[in-house]
């Protein structure tokens, strides 16, 4: 039977090159994304690599969480259409606002970063489960190390910082995505962590060099941090792209959950704020009050 994936933000850079990886190691890969052309690009570079397993590309805005609950249905009705599992989830998309954004009401890189890709994978594992054995693969970043630990609401108070801000997203999607883990244990479907360790690409490119996405404190001794954002982002988006790759599809992680697949593409030692149980909780609360899983319970919720 064809092993399927879907990777998300799959057009460019770090996600078209997960995407690449994975039809070469023979899946047939749906790449998610807003735009229909960049769309045909990757999906022609993808059937370059594995012609025997077409490639495809399903437009969404995952900014949207109206539009990731429709992502969700349509692959779900799909999946049990055809009988075929779905093998892989990749969730790859990620974004940085150097000046804050709203989206629906909520700050944005919180969306972007943590409830979408909470949302979609939340309603796919029942499509997950049924085509066990299954993987989910998060995207996480070194910025978490950074990142405001108070998740009281969906944005802490102060000044918006972006790099902060996007790690504290990031953070709050690391912990999910471990307790996610121990959630399915036993389902057949494992859940990871991938840590690309930093690229140049379209969210890199510019954003990196703009003192304003740090605190004050930082801003202080920019030079230096500028010079560590440099080396941070001068991989290519190849060698970024290792850690989905190898989380998506070593058979030595068969059966493992749990594990944070670092730069180096082995497993690291997560963050401890990731396991932390105050976090924990307290993201689990966030997630499911400003992404409910039924388009009743959005209708009845509204952001606090």
């Amino acid at each position: 039977m064809t092993k399927t994936a879907v990777v998300t933000a799959g057009t460019g850079g770090i996600g078209l090159e997960t995407a690449l990886g994975l039809a070469a190691a023979g899946f047939a890969v749906t790449v998610i994304g807003r735009d229909a052309d960049r769309g045909a690009r990757a999906v022609e570079r993808i059937n370059a690599e594995n012609p025997a397993h077409p490639g495809r590309f399903l437009a969404a805005d995952l900014a949207s969480l109206d539009q990731v609950r429709a992502l969700a249905g349509t692959l779900a009705a799909e999946h049990a259409a055809s009988g075929e599992p779905l093998t892989v989830l990749v969730n790859n998309v990620g974004a940085m606002f150097t000046k804050r954004q709203d989206i629906d009401g909520l700050e944005g890189s919180f969306v972007v970063n943590h409830l979408s890709p909470y949302l979609l994978t939340e309603l796919l594992l029942p499509t997950l489960t049924a085509g066990a054995p299954s993987r989910v693969v998060n995207v996480t970043s070194v910025s978490v190390a950074v990142a405001r630990r108070v998740f009281d609401e969906v944005e802490p108070p102060g000044g918006y910082y972006a790099f902060h801000w996007y790690g504290r997203a990031k953070l709050a999607n690391l912990a999910y995505t471990l307790d996610l883990a121990k959630r399915l244990q036993g389902t057949g479907v494992s859940v990871l962590a991938a840590d690309p360790g930093g690229a140049a690409t379209d969210m890199t490119n510019g954003t990196m060099t703009n003192p304003d996405i740090v605190s004050p404190a930082l801003r202080l001794v920019w030079p230096l941090v500028r010079r560590m954002f440099v080396r941070a982002t001068s991989a290519t988006a190849a060698t970024a792209a290792r850690p989905s790759i190898t989380a998506a599809t070593d058979p030595a992680l068969a059966g493992r959950t749990g594990l944070v697949i670092g730069s180096s593409a082995t497993p690291v030692t997560p963050s401890r704020a990731a396991t932390n149980p105050r976090i924990v909780d307290a993201v689990r609360r966030l997630s499911q009050t400003h992404a409910p899983l039924t388009t009743t319970q959005a209708n009845t919720q509204h952001p606090g």
